[in-house]
């Protein structure tokens, strides 16, 4: 039976020095992206890969993700995989009226209308 004064579960520290460790490797790799001047989709998406990497470490590790639920993990995880998941079908379709607009109007590329900043 549990008592007032037991503490939470405790991991080993060196899991957390061994992620720390792992996301400093990731952080540096991140930075050489920028250092070897990569160029176009490569560039983008390591940098995509490293941050979702550091990202999830942080997530599962240090918020304690990895040893939550799996109700928990679903609840907080979904939403934002979701969200994902939209915005690239919004980025396909954005590109679908684009060069829709530009068929409608017999050019190559679609019109584009500037707003100014008056009335």
């Amino acid at each position: 039976m549990a008592t007032s004064t037991e503490e939470g579960q405790q991991h080993p520290l060196s899991i957390y020095i061994w992620i720390w460790i792992l996301l400093f490797v990731f952080s540096t790799a991140s930075y050489f992206v920028d250092y070897f001047q990569f160029q176009g989709y490569l560039r983008w998406n390591l940098i995509l890969i490293f941050m979702m990497l550091k990202a999830g470490f942080i997530v599962a590790i240090f918020m304690h993700m990895a040893w939550e639920r799996l109700a928990l993990i679903t609840a907080i995880l979904l939403p934002p995989l979701a969200l994902l998941v939209l915005v690239g079908m919004m980025s396909i379709e954005g590109d679908y009226t684009y060069l829709a607009r530009a068929e409608f109007f017999g050019v190559e590329e679609a019109p584009v209308v500037e707003h100014h900043g008056g009335h």
